[in-house]
């Protein structure tokens, strides 16, 4: 029997369970599957796919193992060899099942308003809740500063006295990859006024963390340093638009043209709509695609939905989860549905300058 046991084990071995831990994937120029991804394994039974910081997904064991091999660069052919001998099925299947889950991720990722919970066999995390090793994104305010001009809200500047050193923002970076988080997003105030921030961009491209800065845009009217930034690796911006600032719409020209995800924020203060109908198409006709909308007040939420529908209306993509920085064109609270704040904590955490 012994023998019997032995042989058997030596024609299908026990499949292994993947290791947990974080597997990045960045996509090189022109690639084929050009969206970066973040594979995070869990536990042998649980994987999670973060696909281009957008969606999270949870996958079963082989759909990871589909991953976990594209992202250690193993070839499509070597991957169906081994799970078909791994797991005893026609490699006819395994081919199957391998294209199947790419041109789901690829449709997934080139259509808006598709719906992974209805597409996809395995299922879509509720965002922000469940339990989960890690956030899957870090908000990291730098300083509560804001450019010249800009209005602030003085009792903040007066409750952070203290601000991290460079040294401290590098060792949160490197932190935040150890315990598993593969999304960081810079704001605050002013992230751009913190001379290190390229320094952080660049520890984080090391990792294959994926990076984005919450801005005015006022420094990215200088197309030095704005190449600066997107040399070293930034992601996606968020720029926070005041328009009545000239510097804000030559932010938004300097960037459009860019290989660089652009989302424009705006912020509402006044109940005419036809205001906004003007503003928006005034930034449809700029070819801004993606917008995010948030009230001052309470007291604006109905216009807040009106302009939600118009920006539909006019073919925009709207972005409601995007970090909160502390400054006159903001408000502290996201105009969130229900599901999404009830655990936020899970999804993000939020680091204020002095490190809290």
């Amino acid at each position: 029997m012994k023998f019997l046991n032995d042989l058997l084990e030596k024609l299908y071995p026990p499949v292994k369970p993947l290791q947990p831990g974080l597997y990045s994937y960045r996509p090189e120029k022109d690639d084929d599957f050009p969206f970066s991804m973040h594979l995070r394994i869990e536990t042998p039974e649980h994987a999670i796919l973060i696909l281009h910081a957008k969606t999270v997904l949870h996958l079963n064991q082989t759909a990871a193992e589909f991953l976990y091999d594209f992202i250690q660069h193993m070839s499509r052919d070597r991957t169906i060899k081994a799970l078909s001998k791994r797991y005893a099925v026609a490699k006819a299947t395994i081919a199957s099942d391998y294209d199947d889950l790419f041109e789901r991720l690829q449709v997934l990722m080139t259509t808006p308003d598709l719906d992974p919970v209805s597409f996809l066999d395995f299922e879509r995390q509720v965002p922000y809740s469940g339990e989960i090793a890690a956030p899957y994104r870090l908000d990291l305010a730098l300083t509560y500063r804001f450019s010249e001009g800009s209005e602030v809200e003085s009792e903040l500047q007066k409750r952070i006295t203290q601000e991290l050193s460079e040294e401290e923002w590098l060792r949160v970076v490197e932190k935040s990859w150890e315990i598993g988080v593969p999304h960081l997003i810079f704001t605050g105030g002013e992230p751009t006024l913190q001379p290190y921030l390229p320094k952080l961009l660049a520890a984080a491209e090391t990792h294959g963390q994926v990076t984005g800065i919450l801005t005015d845009g006022v420094k990215l009217t200088d197309r030095d340093y704005m190449n600066l930034l997107l040399n070293q690796g930034l992601d996606h911006i968020v720029l926070v638009l005041d328009p009545d600032q000239d510097a804000c719409w030559e932010a938004v020209a300097n960037l459009l043209p860019e290989d660089i995800h652009v989302t424009v924020h705006l912020t509402i203060n006044q109940t005419d709509t036809d205001y906004y109908q003007n503003l928006l198409e005034n930034l449809q006709n700029q070819q801004v695609s993606n917008i995010s909308l948030s009230a001052r007040t309470k007291d604006m939420q109905q216009t807040l939905d009106e302009v939600n529908e118009i920006a539909l209306d006019l073919g925009f993509s709207i972005t409601y989860d995007i970090p909160v920085p502390y400054s006159h064109y903001n408000p502290v609270e996201l105009e969130l549905e229900a599901e999404e704040v009830k655990e936020v904590g899970n999804a993000w955490l939020y680091i204020e300058p002095d490190g809290d």
